[in-house]
């Protein structure tokens, strides 16, 4: 039953984020989002399904097949927003779009904890561990209603995204260290089998990339200079 439910998750929030881009977005980046992220779920499906992203024999590994476009895309993107058409990309949502979609991980992390009952993942990995996500998620509604009370609660809304990154770097590397490889260097009770195991790979294939996007996309509006967004 996790699986069906999963998949339905995926295309749930998959629907979500394109219904916010052809509301907010025009022109190119509008196309590039609803052409890609369709191609993007498509690929990281079929690479999860047809076992590549669990071969630790290949040279790269397969999970270099996900990891590697996800980091180029937010190099990218990163960089991009530091110019004037990518600030306004940044403003085009309201940033309490932004920060309330963020609640998404509250359902990740129920999903994580069931993984690790069937043993595909350690329990460091949940909020019964190391995992302290979860309680981004549970924050994300208040913050989103408290950023839109006016530019002085904006270094609240900062601070709360930095620490909602660094609670995702925690996850992301414990992931990493976790999994079987040549990375892998916390030997849990159970290795992380979550990343190749089909369709969990959309964690760290599409959730994990959404929630970072997310975060620097209100840390670069709540950082624009202008009226209050909301």
């Amino acid at each position: 039953m996790t699986v069906p439910l999963f998949l339905a998750f995926v295309g749930f929030m998959a629907a979500v984020v394109l219904a916010m881009s052809a509301r907010h977005l025009a022109g190119r980046v509008r196309f590039a989002v609803l052409a890609g992220l369709p191609i993007w779920l498509l690929y990281v499906g079929l690479l999860s399904y047809f076992g590549v992203v669990r071969n630790t024999a290949m040279r790269p590994p397969g999970i270099a097949f996900i990891f590697v476009p996800v980091l180029v895309f937010l190099a990218v993107v990163a960089v991009r927003l530091r110019s004037g058409a990518g600030v306004r990309v940044a403003v085009s949502f309201p940033i309490w779009v932004l920060l309330g979609v963020q609640s998404f991980r509250i359902i990740v992390e129920l999903f994580l904890h069931q993984l690790w009952k069937d043993g595909l993942i350690p329990r460091v990995l949940t909020f019964a561990g190391a995992n302290v996500d979860i309680y981004v998620g549970l924050s994300a509604p208040l913050i989103a209603w408290w950023s839109t009370r006016g530019r002085s609660v904006t270094k609240w809304t900062i601070v709360w995204n930095v620490l909602g990154l660094l609670a995702l770097a925690n996850v992301v590397c414990r992931a990493v260290l976790t999994a079987p490889g040549p990375l892998n260097h916390i030997h849990a009770e159970v290795p992380n089998l979550m990343i190749g195991t089909f369709p969990y790979t959309f964690i760290p294939g599409f959730f994990v990339p959404l929630a970072v996007l997310l975060h620097v996309l209100a840390l670069r509006a709540a950082t624009t200079p202008g009226p209050a967004r909301g």
